[in-house]
């Protein structure tokens, strides 16, 4: 049986906190956010902006405190303000699908990480 594909990591309800259209590429990200869901620096990462239905595909890097970031070309895809989630995807071996849970956190509107229910 193949490899199959499923969500490694989401931070759910990011806010953009501002773009920075001069760098790059890739998306600024609260290094306590991506140590909560084990994101790493340099990390492929699909950004699905909640308020204009923009997708798209990018890198993580380490960002300041509550900072959600669009890098690049990728700033034309949002607008500080706007709701987003951030979400990785891993790889795994028939024998490894039962044991996998993702990594999920809801953050605030500041962005940082909500009580778990």
């Amino acid at each position: 049986m193949p490899r199959r594909t499923f969500l490694s990591a989401k931070i759910h309800g990011a806010t953009l906190t501002s773009l920075n259209l001069e760098y790059e590429g890739s998306i600024s990200i609260d290094t306590a956010l991506l140590d909560a869901v084990g994101i790493l620096p340099y990390e492929r990462i699909d950004v699905l902006n909640l308020d204009n239905g923009e997708r798209l595909t990018t890198y993580a890097i380490p960002g300041n405190p509550g900072e959600i970031c669009l890098n690049g070309a990728a700033a034309h895809k949002g607008e500080p303000g706007q709701k987003v989630i951030l979400v990785t995807y891993l790889e795994l071996e028939p024998h490894e699908i039962a044991e996998h849970k993702p990594r999920v956190i809801r953050v605030d509107a500041a962005n940082r990480p909500e009580a778990a229910h």
